[in-house]
């Protein structure tokens, strides 16, 4: 079966996600009454593709000992660094990452780890011509908002200093980075509960808009002398190995930058992962895909 999806009209590239996720941060009448009740059943998740085995990594929870975080594959060959905690392919344009992946396990959210030993700092393996600096980000009104999440990586105090460089930052919402989005990351880490390992990659989005003109148009505020682009969305793609060891689930969320209401479920944002990938030029699972031809979306109705 060939790898496709069929998106309704509101989930089409470019303008179409935007606007749908955009109307998925908000609740129409009767909806705020029914919850989450059986929403599940309509949203967008790859479920586990059979013949693929997912067996159990031995190596630490953080990316030494070989990347083993790459195990899918790799969404892109840009630019490309490891570190303790992550690896990441940086987009010197933009001066943020293009995607950062990590893996999450038990072993990988424990430990003594302190965040307040923490200091966001310049990632000195980056050009200094293509770089963000903290002072890019004051008085900008945007928070520096980790791609990569520190309390992800609590095994090791340098896997949390990690998650400090900058080029793990893009600028954030504060309404958005202190709330939903933190609410994501917590799902994220829940999920290791139920799976044997957990994959996140995630990064930003610039997707057009259509203005007055009927044209579409992709506009983003920089910010400071080096001109950090403000993302218009961040996504998270979701690998998860199940405790068998035998399947792999993917899911796959969009959120705007941008204030979303607390009440606003956060399966309101799964999209089609094909989506993700024709937005960001990205393709997220590479390695499954050599291996099998019976990969399949449910989309929303």
């Amino acid at each position: 079966m060939r790898r496709w999806v069929r998106t309704g009209a509101a989930l089409v590239l470019g303008a179409g996600l935007g606007v749908w996720v955009g109307r998925a941060t908000s609740l129409s009448p009767g909806e705020e009454q029914r919850g989450v009740g059986g929403l599940l059943e309509r949203v967008p998740v790859i479920p586990v593709i059979p013949g693929v085995e997912a067996s159990e990594l031995t190596v630490g929870p953080g990316v030494l000992g070989g990347a083993a975080v790459m195990k899918y594959g790799f969404p892109s060959l840009a630019n490309i660094k490891t570190r303790e905690s992550y690896v990441t392919s940086y987009d010197p344009r933009t001066r943020t990452a293009s995607w950062v992946i990590e893996r999450l396990s038990p072993a990988s959210l424990s430990g003594q780890s302190d965040r307040k030993s923490c200091d966001f700092k310049e990632d000195d393996s980056v050009n200094v011509l293509h770089r963000s600096t903290n002072a890019d980000y004051r008085g900008s009104g945007f928070d520096r908002g980790h791609m990569a999440a520190a309390a992800n990586h609590k095994w090791s105090q340098k896997a949390m200093q990690d998650t400090f460089y900058l080029s793990n930052v893009a600028p954030q919402n504060p309404q958005l980075n202190r709330n939903t989005w933190n609410n994501l990351e917590k799902h994220c880490r829940s999920l290791t509960k139920n799976y044997l390992n957990v994959y996140v990659c995630t990064g930003p989005l610039y997707l057009p808009r259509q203005e007055a003109d009927g044209k579409l148009y992709v506009r983003y505020q920089v910010l400071g002398h080096n001109h950090v682009a403000v993302p218009t969305h961040f996504f998270k793609v979701l690998i998860l190995e199940q405790m068998d060891g035998r399947g792999v689930e993917l899911r796959s969320y969009v959120l705007p930058n941008e204030p979303i209401e607390e009440k606003v479920p956060l399966e309101r944002f799964l999209v089609p992962i094909e989506t993700i990938e024709r937005a960001a030029g990205l393709q997220f699972v590479p390695n499954i895909m050599k291996r099998t031809s019976r990969l399949q979306s449910i989309t929303a109705r």
